[in-house]
């Protein structure tokens, strides 16, 4: 597993820490296989273990994924370092892992003991190393959220005219709730066009669109894939028009209107799938279930701080932190296999 290093100051009381990008060793960002190497339609959810004779941690590490810009995560994240140290007691430090699979490798090698995960991958690093699904984050109070379908072309697959949402920016066909399902009934118009689209371990960006065009008759095999890594990629992809149509969870457009204040009059919202389960926070098994349970308490305790909910929504605009619903977990897991991933 190749490790690339950049630093930058924390504390001046813990001096520097650093900030790995980690790869996939040989996991492709493409592949997401079944970790438990099971049909995950038929066990039950992973709630993960612990080692009770593993002894106290000198330190720790949080691995996350960069759901946009990774250089302005590695600024973002100082403050959840520093608030976890505080309350924990010892260093903590953050990983920027290199894609999804590259974290669940992190957390499987002990290189990171605390994983910020997407709901797919919370799911494969308990069913392949036992990580504890601990946490699951909260957006305006919501536990789920909708992976949205945007366009350049609204007058395609708009059947009423854009209106502007709570937000400012334009929704047609029932999307501007966020509430998913909606509008589903125009995916079929994207035969043919250019998509941006994430890896297919996304369960915004690739699963739960393409699980959609699925139930329209459709398959990544009709359509020109533009593949970009991050949510705010395919936005931009769209904006500039070098695709048709973008996948992302619902809102993205609005990380990137900070410095595209027109996105959300270009980019229009057409289409809403499915409700995604959260994604939330994993702990190592190689930690004792009384560390596990200390590292929960922490991130949760911090996040009903108004600096923590600050921090936190600079990181992934997440507003709250809950114990994990594993079930609501295996939706993603399920919808994968549905389109024959796993």
């Amino acid at each position: 597993m190749r490790i690339f290093r950049s630093r930058f100051s924390v504390l001046a009381a813990l001096g520097v820490v650093g900030v790995m990008a980690i790869s996939s060793c040989g996991v492709s960002q493409d592949s997401v296989s079944n970790a438990g190497g099971t049909n995950s339609t038929a066990s039950a959810p992973c709630a993960g273990t612990s080692d009770e004779k593993a002894s106290d941690p000198k330190s720790l590490t949080l691995a996350l994924v960069p759901s946009g810009d990774a250089s302005k995560l590695v600024e973002t994240v100082k403050p959840l370092e520093a608030a976890l140290t505080s309350r924990l007691g010892i260093p903590v430090h953050g990983v920027i892992t290199a894609d999804y699979q590259a974290a669940v490798e992190a957390i499987g090698s002990n290189q990171a003991q605390i994983g910020m995960l997407p709901s797919l991958q919370m799911s494969q690093a308990c069913d392949k190393y036992g990580a504890k699904p601990s946490l699951q984050t909260l957006r305006k109070g919501k536990s789920s959220y909708a992976a949205q379908m945007f366009t350049n072309n609204p007058s395609k697959y708009c059947k009423d005219t854009p209106a502007p949402g709570p937000n400012g920016m334009l929704y047609c066909n029932g999307t501007a709730s966020g509430n998913g399902p909606a509008g589903l009934d125009s995916v079929s118009k994207i035969k043919g066009a250019k998509v941006a689209m994430l890896s297919s371990a996304s369960p915004a960006g690739y699963i739960f669109p393409v699980a959609a065009m699925k139930a329209a008759n459709l398959s990544v095999s009709d359509v020109s894939p533009i593949k970009v890594t991050a949510n705010d990629a395919s936005v931009l992809a769209v904006y500039k028009g070098d695709a048709e149509v973008g996948f992302s969870y619902w809102d993205a457009r609005e990380v990137v209107k900070k410095d595209n204040p027109d996105v959300g009059n270009k980019v229009v919202v057409f289409a809403l799938t499915d409700e995604v389960p959260n994604d939330g926070v994993s702990i190592s098994s190689k930690l004792s279930s009384a560390w596990q349970t200390k590292i929960s308490n922490a991130m949760e305790d911090y996040a009903k701080t108004p600096e923590g909910v600050a921090s936190l929504t600079a990181i992934y605009q997440i507003t709250g932190l809950k114990p994990a619903d594993i079930a609501s977990l295996k939706k993603t897991q399920d919808a994968a296999v549905s389109i024959g991933l796993g």
